[in-house]
């Protein structure tokens, strides 16, 4: 799917700008390995296209093992094979980490970060790293509950459209210094979420900023887009999902958003 690819593509963006390391490239996971087919700060095209087997270098490893994999010296390094010396080599990369995205217990791509020289990659690099690819997952969960019409009810013709306008209003909502004309955009968020599936069941009293962030990963936004929406940090936008997720007795963020809809509290 090429909104898989696409959420592929910003997930290395923000790998790289997050861990400081000047290449970054990865791919979706396929039956038998993932294709190499995002590069972000590369100087030749010895990458490009490669399809990594599942076990085999770097990545396979990741994929194989589905945990994050690091090397300082790919070329020398030990505890991996080393089929895909040539390409590594013909770009300059020396040390590498590996950290594959999983959604649902299954690999579903693998993100790399890489430097030019053999120099150790420290904690803050492998956790940003991490961060990154974890985003990706939240993205491609939420879009597999998308695609595969999770919710009990068919959604009408054009409501896609009445979801962003939605989240949209929250954000302009957020912008607004005036309390009185916040609270009346707020009303008519609550309106327009209330007036598709309003619940019998007591309903839970969600804030304004949990509503804000959930609105956003309703329509597929990482924790990352909803935080800069919203001009707030990804930290504080991880806060909010945690609160709202115990108020709404779910234990994922897309359980949040489908729970949400079911009382009334997003369209």
């Amino acid at each position: 799917m090429q909104e898989d690819v696409n959420e592929v593509r910003r997930a290395l963006a923000t790998m790289r700008h997050a861990t400081g390391l000047p290449v970054a490239f990865g791919g979706l996971a396929q039956s038998t390995g993932v294709k190499l087919s995002e590069l972000v700060g590369t100087s030749t095209n010895a990458l490009s296209g490669l399809i990594v087997v599942r076990g085999n270098g770097l990545g396979g490893k990741a994929l194989d093992l589905a945990k994050p994999v690091a090397v300082t010296d790919y070329s020398q390094a030990a505890g991996i094979s080393h089929q895909y010396d040539l390409p590594v080599t013909a770009e300059g990369l020396r040390s590498i980490v590996a950290v594959p995205v999983v959604v649902n217990r299954v690999v579903r791509a693998v993100l790399y970060g890489a430097l030019r020289q053999a120099l150790p990659l420290g904690d803050r690099v492998l956790t940003a790293a991490r961060d990154a690819a974890r985003d990706l997952e939240q993205g491609l969960a939420v879009r597999d509950a998308q695609r595969s019409r999770i919710e009990d009810v068919k959604v009408p013709r054009g409501w896609e459209e009445v979801r962003a306008a939605h989240a949209e209003l929250r954000q302009l909502a957020a912008e607004v210094t005036d309390d009185a004309l916040r609270q009346r955009v707020h009303d008519v968020c609550a309106r327009l979420a209330s007036s598709w599936a309003p619940s019998d069941e007591t309903v839970p009293s969600l804030s304004a900023r949990e509503l804000d962030v959930l609105s956003g990963i309703a329509l597929g936004q990482t924790n990352a887009e909803v935080a800069r929406g919203l001009g707030v940090r990804p930290e504080t936008v991880k806060a909010y999902l945690r609160s709202a997720m115990r108020k709404l007795d779910v234990h994922s963020r897309l359980a949040a958003v489908v729970a949400a809809r079911r009382f009334g509290l997003l369209p």
